[in-house]
């Protein structure tokens, strides 16, 4: 899952939300799953982990083990821990969830669409892009049975697919799945949103990797610019795009420059993830061979 950067509710009326209804079950485990997505998408993890495993243990109480509200929990806890390098808790939240809501609603529903997408995302940040292709082109498939080839759903399940299909060694069907998804995005969101970032970050990558680095660089550098102005300078989703345009400048011998974004990066993720988050490693390993002559490739 990604950020939604539509109007929200701000914090003060999340928690609010949450005290009024601390004697509703329905009512306060929905207003404290709101709450844990938006400090989640804030970069706020650490709140949004602790919110969230209380949160299942209520769910659990209140609906049993095998409820779909039990299920959006588990969801929202494993998009978390994606992002906190909590692979092994994420994948089981992720299919535990995927099995309950198969059994609720079946195999064509956008519930299960949206799981199949999340553990292709979770094992595109492993590195384990042939277990994760599978579950990105069964999202694209069930959410197209559902809605058709150009809804913005479908859109989003492309670009997730695209970014395994390049790591599976397929760039060319990686690119027509993305340009796919940007045309989409562009028509229903304009020039400022959240998934023309990524997406453009993805097709950067892809001219990254066939060794075009001025355009690399150019692209990276306009995902950065809007990842900024969309989500704020700190966010840690701005970690990835700095490592691969710090990776570019490097391999263009540019190793000053690779430097200064490299140990933005470090800076941003420090505090926020586990010590072996593999972007963050990625990090500090780009900027130590920057400060000799090596270089490594880019991190999607």
């Amino acid at each position: 899952m990604t950020p939604s950067l539509a109007t929200e509710p701000t914090e003060a009326a999340l928690k609010a939300a949450v005290a009024r209804h601390r004697n509703d079950p329905a009512g306060r485990l929905g207003a404290q799953l709101a709450l844990g997505h938006f400090w989640r998408e804030q970069g706020d993890y650490r709140r949004a982990g602790i919110l969230l495993a209380l949160t299942l243990e209520a769910a659990e109480h209140a609906y049993g083990p095998d409820s779909p509200d039990v299920a959006a929990v588990c969801n929202e806890w494993g998009v978390l821990g994606k992002y906190t390098g909590h692979f092994d808790r994420s994948q089981a939240l992720y299919m535990r969830a995927l099995a309950i809501c198969e059994n609720t609603y079946g195999s064509d529903h956008d519930t299960v669409a949206t799981l199949c997408h999340n553990l292709g995302g979770l094992a595109h940040t492993r590195g384990a892009h042939h277990e994760g292709e599978p579950w990105a082109a069964r999202s694209v498939s069930v959410r197209t049975r559902l809605h058709g080839p150009d809804h913005l759903l479908v859109a989003a399940d492309r670009a997730a697919w695209a970014a395994l299909l390049d790591g599976c060694g397929r760039p060319g069907d990686a690119e027509v799945q993305l340009r796919a998804a940007l045309t989409v995005f562009q028509r229903v969101h304009g020039a400022e949103h959240y998934e023309i970032a990524v997406t453009t970050h993805n097709l950067a990558a892809l001219q990254h990797r066939r060794g075009h680095h001025t355009a690399a660089i150019e692209g990276y550098t306009r995902a950065l610019a809007l990842k900024g102005r969309l989500l704020g300078d700190s966010h840690p989703d701005l970690a990835t795009t700095l490592v691969n345009l710090a990776t570019a400048h490097s391999q263009r011998g540019d190793l000053d420059q690779a430097a200064v974004h490299y140990a933005r990066a470090i800076a941003i993720l420090t505090p926020r993830v586990t010590s072996d988050h593999p972007t963050l490693s990625a990090a500090r390993e780009g900027l130590s061979l920057s400060r000799t002559e090596g270089t490594h490739g880019p991190f999607v």
